[in-house]
């Protein structure tokens, strides 16, 4: 019976190729970086246009909140209905389509959710709606 008296080798990885990838890319990536410098350091004059709309599509519904006291906020601080008109005006002008969701609270007065939904109206802003909660065990007559 044959012995084995040599040990088999055991099996190496060769990461030569991967180097050269890895400096290759580096390489490629320093030079990119320089093209983009060179470009913006070109002396031209763009065109200018006189009017640019946003090129990224509409945001999600805006939530404007009316208190019990009357008090209105949007986008996390408090307005008066001047200060709203200006604010949609300016969104509206960006994004045409824009949504608004106003929030009443239950214990508001009606005059408070109107004159808000008058200042948005008056903004432009066409799309609009009212979040009320639906009780499921209510049922409505007619």
């Amino acid at each position: 019976m044959p012995l084995k008296t040599h040990m088999d080798e055991q099996p190496d990885v060769n990461l030569t190729p991967m180097i050269d990838i890895v400096f290759l890319l580096i390489i490629f990536f320093m030079v990119g970086t320089k093209f983009t410098d060179m470009e913006r350091s070109i002396d031209l004059e763009v065109p200018r246009v006189g009017s640019a709309q946003a090129l990224t599509p509409a945001p999600s519904k805006r939530v404007i909140n009316v208190f019990e006291d009357g008090r209105i906020s949007f986008d996390n601080e408090f307005v008066d209905e001047q200060q709203l008109k200006d604010k949609l005006s300016q969104i509206q002008s960006e994004y045409a389509d824009i949504g608004v969701v106003v929030r009443g609270d239950a214990d508001s007065r009606h005059r408070n959710i109107a004159t808000v939904l008058a200042a948005v109206r008056d903004s432009g802003i066409t799309n609009m709606a009212i979040a009320v909660n639906v009780s499921p065990k209510e049922t409505t007559q007619r």
